[in-house]
Protein backbone atom coordinates (compact mmCIF):
# COMPACT_ATOMS: atom_id res chain seq x y z
CA UNK A 1 0.00 0.00 0.00
CA UNK A 2 0.95 3.67 -0.77
CA UNK A 3 -0.79 6.74 -0.12
CA UNK A 4 -0.24 9.98 -2.15
CA UNK A 5 -1.14 13.12 -1.02
CA UNK A 6 -0.66 16.13 -3.88
CA UNK A 7 -0.55 19.63 -3.20
CA UNK A 8 0.58 22.80 -5.46
CA UNK A 9 -2.58 23.54 -7.05
CA UNK A 10 -4.41 26.99 -7.42
CA UNK A 11 -5.29 29.70 -9.65
CA UNK A 12 -2.63 31.16 -11.91
CA UNK A 13 -2.56 33.31 -14.93
CA UNK A 14 -2.26 32.15 -18.58
CA UNK A 15 1.52 32.12 -19.02
CA UNK A 16 2.44 31.52 -15.69
CA UNK A 17 3.96 28.25 -13.75
CA UNK A 18 2.95 26.32 -10.97
CA UNK A 19 4.49 23.30 -9.10
CA UNK A 20 2.65 20.47 -7.79
CA UNK A 21 4.20 17.80 -5.39
CA UNK A 22 2.80 14.75 -4.44
CA UNK A 23 4.32 12.72 -1.21
CA UNK A 24 4.15 9.55 -0.60
CA UNK A 25 4.08 7.26 2.69
CA UNK A 26 3.76 3.72 3.17
CA UNK A 27 5.84 0.75 0.91
CA UNK A 28 8.96 1.70 -0.23
CA UNK A 29 8.48 4.92 -2.56
CA UNK A 30 11.36 4.02 -4.77
CA UNK A 31 9.85 0.52 -5.85
CA UNK A 32 6.85 2.64 -7.82
CA UNK A 33 6.89 4.32 -11.08
CA UNK A 34 5.03 7.80 -10.53
CA UNK A 35 3.08 9.80 -12.74
CA UNK A 36 0.81 12.65 -13.06
CA UNK A 37 -2.80 12.62 -15.12
CA UNK A 38 -5.30 15.47 -15.10
CA UNK A 39 -9.37 15.94 -15.44
CA UNK A 40 -10.97 18.58 -16.66
CA UNK A 41 -14.61 19.41 -16.22
CA UNK A 42 -16.73 16.99 -18.75
CA UNK A 43 -13.93 15.09 -20.15
CA UNK A 44 -12.15 12.04 -18.95
CA UNK A 45 -8.94 11.45 -17.15
CA UNK A 46 -5.91 11.90 -19.17
CA UNK A 47 -2.22 10.87 -19.09
CA UNK A 48 0.31 13.94 -18.13
CA UNK A 49 3.51 12.23 -17.52
CA UNK A 50 5.41 9.91 -15.69
CA UNK A 51 8.92 9.08 -14.57
CA UNK A 52 11.13 5.76 -13.55
CA UNK A 53 11.59 4.62 -10.24
CA UNK A 54 14.98 5.66 -10.39
CA UNK A 55 14.30 9.04 -12.12
CA UNK A 56 14.98 8.51 -15.29
CA UNK A 57 13.51 8.61 -18.83
CA UNK A 58 10.54 10.99 -18.45
CA UNK A 59 7.70 10.87 -20.46
CA UNK A 60 4.98 13.50 -20.98
CA UNK A 61 1.64 13.80 -23.25
CA UNK A 62 1.84 15.72 -26.32
CA UNK A 63 -0.17 18.34 -25.18
CA UNK A 64 2.22 19.39 -22.41
CA UNK A 65 5.96 18.49 -24.04
CA UNK A 66 8.52 21.22 -23.85
CA UNK A 67 6.22 23.04 -21.08
CA UNK A 68 5.83 20.53 -18.22
CA UNK A 69 9.07 18.87 -16.12
CA UNK A 70 8.36 15.70 -13.85
CA UNK A 71 11.09 14.76 -11.52
CA UNK A 72 11.08 12.77 -8.19
CA UNK A 73 13.34 12.70 -5.40
CA UNK A 74 13.71 9.78 -3.72
CA UNK A 75 15.01 10.53 -0.23
CA UNK A 76 11.80 13.05 0.14
CA UNK A 77 9.33 10.27 -0.88
CA UNK A 78 8.10 13.16 -3.20
CA UNK A 79 7.51 13.40 -7.36
CA UNK A 80 7.06 16.97 -8.70
CA UNK A 81 5.41 18.63 -11.53
CA UNK A 82 6.86 21.55 -12.73
CA UNK A 83 4.22 23.41 -15.26
CA UNK A 84 5.24 26.82 -17.37
CA UNK A 85 3.33 28.89 -19.78
CA UNK A 86 0.21 27.52 -18.90
CA UNK A 87 -3.24 27.81 -20.50
CA UNK A 88 -6.56 27.33 -19.73
CA UNK A 89 -6.30 24.34 -21.98
CA UNK A 90 -3.97 22.64 -18.51
CA UNK A 91 -7.43 23.95 -16.42
CA UNK A 92 -8.04 20.56 -14.40
CA UNK A 93 -8.11 18.22 -11.38
CA UNK A 94 -4.12 16.94 -10.93
CA UNK A 95 -3.98 13.78 -9.89
CA UNK A 96 -0.71 11.74 -8.68
CA UNK A 97 -0.59 8.31 -9.46
CA UNK A 98 2.01 5.35 -8.22
CA UNK A 99 2.19 1.73 -9.63
CA UNK A 100 4.96 -1.13 -10.38
CA UNK A 101 3.61 -1.16 -14.03
CA UNK A 102 4.75 1.91 -16.59
CA UNK A 103 3.29 1.08 -19.41
CA UNK A 104 0.09 0.09 -18.08
CA UNK A 105 -0.19 2.80 -15.84
CA UNK A 106 0.30 5.30 -19.07
CA UNK A 107 -2.95 3.97 -20.42
CA UNK A 108 -4.76 4.79 -17.07
CA UNK A 109 -4.45 1.36 -15.08
CA UNK A 110 -3.01 2.71 -11.49
CA UNK A 111 -2.67 0.95 -8.78
CA UNK A 112 -2.39 4.17 -6.59
CA UNK A 113 -4.58 7.33 -6.83
CA UNK A 114 -3.88 10.88 -4.89
CA UNK A 115 -6.80 12.59 -4.02
CA UNK A 116 -6.32 15.12 -6.91
CA UNK A 117 -5.35 19.32 -6.56
CA UNK A 118 -7.13 21.75 -8.85
CA UNK A 119 -5.40 23.33 -11.25
CA UNK A 120 -7.30 26.64 -12.78
CA UNK A 121 -5.30 28.81 -15.78
CA UNK A 122 -7.30 31.73 -15.79
CA UNK A 123 -6.87 35.77 -15.57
Amino acid sequence: QVQLVESGGGLVQPGGSLRLSCTASGRTFSSYHMGWFRQAPGKEREFVATISRSGDSPRYADSVKGRFTISRDNAKNTVYLQMNSLTSEDTAVYYCAADYLRTSMERGRVGYWGQGTQVTVSS
